[in-house]
């Protein structure tokens, strides 16, 4: 059995060992030790990292009760100096003795227990038995955990006795019944946990919550503690410079002037919608007047391969309101697209007209007898589409000149 020397001390980064077994994990090698330093991946908390006598140490994972050191190469030596990564390890015991004092305060200020935990490379989550958390409530755990972090209250770390353990307030019932690690906040929150800790709340530095999610019966809040939540200030802080800068304004002032901002793209975009829509009745005007004659019916059939496909349906809709017209328009653009219409005064099915234009361009659609519309195929047939269709009307309007 591997002495877990983390347990005692956290903040212990070197130790020696000895191997007492060798195996691979996976397609790695991985050594077991007499006694190590290495948290192993557990309740939530990723393992450590670090080296064994120089050779990096990839991972660590509990199998059937044996701690395994899974290691980058082959280590030869029966005796090994170990050390841990201490940035990885430090951003650990913040965020996790973190997690401890918000699951606290949500049970304290919100009657919301914890019913998950997973401390994650960029944020950590905890899952709650509540769904109806709203941002006052919010709010006010977020004071209490701070509280607790600036009261700097010491965090002890002690195995208990069966009857000591029935008298503690744990948050959970713990998953062992014999020498139960307990992580004691002192006067706050008692918790079974075999992760590893800082010595005072004052250590895990702000915690911040960044976000909430439901999820199903449960909500989900992300949040962020110590040098991480720091670094999240500092992103945001930069992020709001950079915004009164742009907006050449006051921080307090950022939130008018996106709204302005907001209202002026409104504007432009409803100026822009009349001025295509002046233009889009300008071209359709003119293409009808070009346009050759079917018998008393005039047909505007064109491809469009530098407008957008809503300027073309916007022109399909002018013509349509013209008598006598039909409009026989092509989008060649990424996926084709083909948009047929006719007057109210013109007999012609334009269901069966798009039919024929798409068995040579390929793609398919549908719609009313006065308006077709059709989607896909190969856009550099769309010229032979249009002749087909235009083919197609010919026969419906004048069937003779079969």
């Amino acid at each position: 059995m591997t002495e877990r020397l983390y347990y005692h001390d956290a903040y212990l980064t070197e130790f020696e060992a000895s191997v007492i077994d060798r195996g691979r994990i996976g397609d790695a090698p991985a050594v077991v030790l007499d006694r190590t330093a290495f948290y192993p991946e557990g309740g939530g908390q990723p393992a450590d990292r670090g080296t064994l006598n120089d050779v990096a140490v990839v991972d660590v994972q509990t199998v059937d009760g044996r701690v395994w050191h899974v290691l980058e190469a082959d280590l030869s030596a029966d005796h090994v100096h170990g050390l841990i990564d201490w940035a990885r390890r430090w951003d650990h015991m913040q965020q996790h003795t973190g997690q401890h004092i918000l699951s606290q305060a949500f049970i304290q200020v919100a009657d919301a227990a914890t019913v998950g935990f997973h401390l994650g490379i960029e944020a950590s989550t905890i899952d709650l038995n509540r769904i109806d958390l709203d941002a006052a409530t919010l709010d006010a755990v977020e004071r209490e955990a701070n509280r607790i972090v600036l009261e700097n209250r010491p965090v002890r770390v002690s195995l208990v006795s069966p009857e000591e353990l029935a008298t503690l307030p744990l948050r959970r019932p713990p998953k062992v019944e014999k020498d139960v690690r307990i992580v004691e906040i002192e006067g706050f929150d008692w918790s079974a946990c075999g992760g590893t800790h800082v010595r005072a709340t004052g250590e895990v530095g702000p915690i911040k919550i960044i976000k909430i999610e439901r999820r199903g019966e449960e909500t989900r809040v992300t949040f962020l503690c110590g040098l991480r939540a720091l670094a999240d200030y500092a992103r945001k802080h930069a992020l709001v410079h950079h915004l009164v800068s742009r907006f050449t304004c006051a921080e307090g002032e950022i939130e008018e002037a996106i709204d302005r901002l907001e209202e002026e793209g409104r504007e432009a975009r409803r100026a822009l919608r009349e001025a295509e829509g002046i233009l889009a009745d300008y071209e359709a005007r003119a293409l009808r007047q070009a346009a050759p004659a079917m018998g008393e019916v005039r047909v505007v059939a064109r491809v469009y391969r530098d407008r957008p496909p809503a300027w073309v349906r916007g022109v399909a809709q002018v013509l349509r309101d013209h008598p006598r017209t039909v409009a026989l328009l092509a989008w060649g653009g990424d996926r084709p697209q083909l948009i047929f219409a006719r007057s109210q005064d013109v007999s012609a099915d334009m269901r069966a007209v798009l039919n024929a234009a798409c068995e040579v361009c390929g793609g398919r659609g549908g719609g009313r007898p006065d308006w077709a519309q059709g989607g896909g195929g190969d856009a550099g047939r769309l010229d032979e589409a249009l002749e087909a269709a235009t083919a197609a009307l010919r026969d419906q309007l004048i069937p003779h000149f079969k």
